[in-house]
């Protein structure tokens, strides 16, 4: 059995801080993007959600979801997966990633996006695994090191079409 995942509570957030200053090719946000998320999830229009995954260690890895308005209609997007670095190749980074489509599927939304560093073939291996696939790319996106992004997107099965 593998790490918890569950969403983040305030209390999380500094070690979220941490763990996303430790692993070189994550977004770095400032803190206090992630500290507003939790408490976001009833917001209308613009909406986050910050899932944490923890073992008996701590703190392994977390996930960002995003959602901008509501239903069919919603532009939902896995912002960020971080798995410290004695965490990954454990399942860790596909169940917090499941935890957001989840989420993006309880809200309604058809489908899901994210951008990758195309130089980042395991996280690739991963979202395509789940279901992800590559449907654009946008030229020198990320620096240092300069990266063009991968654009994916994840089909959500319509509520009567599961399981078929």
């Amino acid at each position: 059995m593998g790490p918890e995942v569950r969403l983040a509570r305030a209390e999380d957030v500094a070690k979220v801080f941490a763990l996303e200053r430790r692993v070189p090719e994550a977004p770095h946000w400032e803190l206090s993007d992630y500290a507003s998320i939790p408490g976001q999830e009833r917001a209308e229009g613009l909406r986050r959600r910050l899932f944490v995954a923890e073992d008996g260690s701590g703190l392994v890895g977390f996930a960002v979801g995003k959602i901008i308005g509501s239903g069919v209609d919603a532009l939902a997007e896995l912002e960020s997966v971080v798995v410290d670095k004695d965490s990954r190749r454990r399942g860790v980074g596909r169940r917090l990633c499941e935890a957001v489509l989840e989420w993006c599927e309880s809200e309604g939304a058809a489908s899901v996006e994210l951008e990758v560093r195309s130089l980042n073939h395991a996280a690739q291996a991963v979202y395509r695994r789940i279901g992800f696939v590559e449907e654009g790319r946008r030229r020198r996106y990320y620096r240092d090191p300069d990266d063009d992004a991968l654009l994916m997107r994840f089909r959500v099965a319509p509520v009567g079409n599961k399981g078929t």
